[in-house]
């Protein structure tokens, strides 16, 4: 009998890591991810480690995702039913720095590739297996912060698709966004400045997230206890959006 999936890009440290290692008391994983040798050290801490399998793959490079893809499906005879996509990078550029060639990494990995995974899935190689998908999107998608538009733009097109989604794969396939706060212990908050994490952490009532608090809400909207729940972009922030 052909195994069942949670697909799961990011997986190679942060909120992607720790995700992992939540899921996989419930799940066979794929961890997807660009470094080989993290995507090792995250395999190791899941439990029963054997179960999961390794997608090594820069999602920035959307022209060769589909087949890379497909391929692996294929290959391993397995079929996807749950994907969360948690990987996402980030570059702080005013609007007079737009580089075109960032923009397009940025979008890549945090929009395209979600939207190709997504299309793979949906196709006959996957035999209609997909019934859940949780994208990791962002607090900035609903509230913007001063030179950082791209990551801000590509977090709200994120969260656009998800709606759309959510009614086009109705009522088979769930599809939802978790838009966390800052988490302090995540490679995002670590690439942008201390004086930046002291100016936003004022705005936090409950203080600053856990890569757990995350990795928690997904556990929840793949599990029966949200069997109602679509569409909806649900924000893990500490009260920073209140």
């Amino acid at each position: 009998m052909t195994k069942e999936y949670l697909f799961l890009t990011g997986a190679s440290s942060g909120i992607g890591r720790q995700c992992a290692i939540q899921l996989s008391q419930y799940y066979n994983l794929v961890l997807c991810a660009r470094r080989i040798e993290k995507l090792k050290e995250t395999k190791s801490l899941c439990q029963n480690p054997d179960n999961h399998l390794i997608f090594e793959c820069d999602l920035s490079e959307i022209s060769s995702l589909e087949e890379k893809l497909n391929n692996f499906l294929i290959n391993n005879d397995i079929v996807i039913d749950k994907f969360l996509h948690c990987a996402g990078t980030l570059n702080l550029i005013g609007a007079k720095g737009f580089d075109l060639d960032i923009c397009q990494r940025i979008y890549n990995t945090n929009v395209f590739s979600a939207m190709m995974i997504v299309k793979v899935l949906l196709k006959k190689n996957n035999k209609k297996a997909l019934k859940n998908i949780v994208f990791i999107s962002s607090l900035n998608s609903i509230k913007a912060d001063k030179g950082n538009s791209l990551y801000t733009s590509s977090k709200a097109a994120l969260d656009g698709y998800m709606r759309s989604m959510a009614k086009e794969l109705a009522p088979k396939i769930r599809v939802n966004s978790i838009l966390p706060g800052a988490i302090i212990d995540t490679a995002i908050c670590a690439a942008t400045t201390q004086e930046f994490i002291n100016e936003i952490e004022k705005e936090y009532p409950l203080g600053f997230g856990k890569v757990q608090d995350i990795a928690n809400a997904a556990e929840f909207l793949f599990s029966d206890k949200s069997s109602w729940i679509t569409g909806q972009k649900i924000s893990v922030d500490g009260g920073a959006s209140i």
